[in-house]
This record gives C-alpha cells, structure tokens and sequence, in this order.
C-alpha cells in the first residue's frame, strides 16, 4: 500500500459516520467506470470466506466483551 492511500485512510477513519457512507459512495459510483473483468466462482468464494471470517471474528469480539 502507497503511502497517499495509507494518509487517505487514515483521514477517513476520522471523518464522522455519515461523510465515511458518503466518501465510500462516492468511490463506489466512480470505480463503475473501470473496465474490470468479471470475477471468477473461485474469486468470489474466497472474498465470501475473508468477509465471514472477518464477521465471526467481530462477532466474538463483541460476545467476549459483554458483561454477561
């Protein structure tokens, strides 16, 4: 990762909630434009696996801190 993309991440990760929806909108509607290639079945079941486990994680982070 470049150094701009690590300063840009950092000024988002202070932005209120509403302006980080926004900024992520804005460079959403504007990365339609690239000419990408479709994703490949193996591609997207990866992705899918990275993000469940990326939520199971949070999930347990969130269970482990519950006063219960």
């Amino acid at each position: 990762m470049t150094i701009a993309v690590k300063k840009i991440l950092r000024s988002y990760e202070l932005l209120p909630e509403l302006e980080k929806r926004e900024l992520v909108y804005q460079i959403i509607r504007r990365s339609l434009k690239f000419d990408l290639p479709p994703l490949s079945e193996e591609q997207l079941v990866f992705n899918a696996n990275v993000l469940f486990l990326e939520l199971d994680r949070r999930e347990s982070q969130n269970d482990s801190s519950q006063p219960w």
